[in-house]
């Protein structure tokens, strides 16, 4: 009976060790993405989405969560991991500090898609596309409070017009690639 147990045990061991190995690896791949970048104006074009998509994706909602939260807790502790090498409280607190909040529902909400439908290429895509929503809708009304606190004007359709509107088309190419390699990669490999 005792080895039996041992066994037990042993095996939540190792699923502990190989889940924090995976937040850990996914959460390096969440900064480097964050690094390849394209300015667009206030807000750059990162591949981070396209990251938390295949994290969140692959992973679920508790491990693809924990993955982004540790990514933000280490741009908090002043890590250079946000997009252009920058961390701290001041980015997060800063006008486009909304969008890495709105990140860990992205996460949360990709990874429920997948979890709740096995990783079905349709409903990975809708849970993309509502996680991202609602990642829009945190930054950018976080955006909008932060400029006119600091004096500005800015209205929702000029933030759209920055925020938004620019990242519609690459953030649909992302969702579509995440979605495909998701799909594949979780027949190869079992996360």
């Amino acid at each position: 009976m005792e080895k039996v147990e041992n066994k037990k045990e042993q095996k939540r061991n190792n699923t502990a060790l190989f889940s924090l190995i995976c937040i850990a690896m996914f959460t390096a791949v969440i900064v480097v993405c964050s690094q390849i970048q394209v300015p667009l104006g206030p807000v750059p074009f990162t591949l981070q989405t396209m990251a938390i998509f295949i994290a969140s994706g692959l992973m679920g909602a508790k491990r693809g969560t924990l993955s982004l939260l540790l990514y933000i807790l280490l741009g908090a502790l002043g890590l250079p991991v946000f997009a252009q090498f920058s961390g701290g409280m001041g980015v997060i607190l800063g006008p486009t500090g909304g969008y890495i909040v709105g990140f860990a529902f992205t996460a949360f909400i990709t990874g429920l898609g997948s979890d709740l439908f096995k990783k079905n290429p349709l409903a990975l895509i809708i849970s993309m596309i509502v996680g991202l929503l609602v990642c829009y809708a945190l930054g950018t009304a976080w955006f909008i409070f932060m400029t006119n606190r600091s004096g500005g004007n800015m209205g929702l359709m000029t933030a759209l017009g920055y925020c938004v509107f620019p990242f519609l088309i690459p953030d649909g190419v992302k969702i579509a690639v995440s979605a495909v390699l998701v799909n594949r990669i979780s027949k190869l490999v079992r996360l």
